[in-house]
């Protein structure tokens, strides 16, 4: 089985120059071509007054600057935009890209964010419920030929059309660790995300997912399970653990990777094992460390195989 990974960019960064983001970008990128896949951002539009750029129109500027990767979103909140418009979006998107769009998505949680820019924040249970509207309305727009006609409980469209259609379809992945938004995935998904979690509970929920899967008669293997999250690498554990503290939240390897290259690469080892061929990776002090670059290519990525 073979393994790729991919850079999550930060969407977010303290106030400042409003081209550091883009200038960082330049500087870290070159050397990592052909050794990461995809570029990643997830979806915020604002952490406190930090300077924070909005995900679609990140992704539509990466897919024309950086023709090498694949773009992916981890993941869109479904509550953000309309789910018709979404799906029109990344068809679009696919298109012009030439099939480099990964499409997540998921049911949105930061309360915020919801408030500051005037949308409903229903509970839980119904966000879940959103986002299955929103993934029905995905598959039909994007699979189903001519007008389509979908009266969800929260999301309809009347006689929409979706053309051109995505060619090839992007992987849709959906995010999230709950047992209902599991359950989602195992219907539509291409692939499944959660993040920032270690191997014990990433286990126990692959063990859930594979379980819904079987339920309704899919088979589990045909449903990639991905991880998402930070990694801190140092020429020494000391090194490491004072890298990952630097971060806004204090990363440990309960929650992310975090060692000498060897630590790390034994750390991810047994997701491979568990079936995971996909790592979506912030890495810490790529940009600030220059040491972090050539111990994650030379002495980590070519050790974690399939």
């Amino acid at each position: 089985m073979a393994v790729d990974f991919g850079l999550v960019l930060v969407e977010r960064q303290p106030r400042g120059p409003q081209t550091a983001w883009l200038d960082n970008l330049e500087r870290v990128l070159p050397p990592l071509s052909g050794h990461f896949r995809s570029l990643w951002m997830t979806d915020h539009l604002f952490w406190e007054d930090w300077y924070t750029l909005e995900v679609w129109t990140v992704l539509s500027f990466l897919a024309a600057k950086y023709p090498a990767f694949h773009v992916g979103s981890m993941v869109m909140c479904q509550s953000y935009r309309n789910p018709a418009l979404l799906a029109k979006m990344a068809a679009s998107l696919q298109v012009l890209s030439g099939g480099r769009l990964l499409l997540g998505v998921g049911a949105g949680w930061k309360e915020d964010e919801y408030r500051g820019y005037g949308y409903p924040f229903p509970s839980p249970g119904t966000r879940v419920e959103q986002l299955e509207d929103t993934l029905e309305i995905i598959n039909r727009l994007w699979k189903e030929p001519g007008q389509i006609t979908y009266h969800g409980k929260h999301y309809h469209v009347e006689n929409a059309y979706c053309e051109p259609k995505p060619d090839p379809l992007p992987p849709l992945i959906v995010g999230g660790g709950g047992n209902k938004t599991m359950l989602l995935a195992a219907r539509y998904a291409d692939w499944w995300n959660i993040s920032d979690k270690n191997y014990t509970i990433y286990s126990g929920l692959v063990a859930t997912l594979r379980q819904h899967c079987e339920t309704i008669g899919r088979d589990p293997t045909s449903l990639h399970p991905t991880w998402f999250g930070r990694i801190a690498l140092g020429k020494t554990e000391a090194d490491a653990q004072a890298l990952a503290s630097t971060d806004l939240v204090p990363w440990t390897r309960d929650n992310a990777f975090v060692g000498t290259p060897q630590q790390v690469v034994e750390q991810m080892q047994p997701f491979v094992e568990l079936g995971v061929n996909y790592f979506m990776l912030d890495v810490l002090g790529l940009s600030t460390h220059p040491d972090v670059t050539g111990m994650l290519l030379e002495d980590v990525l070519p050790y974690v195989t399939g």
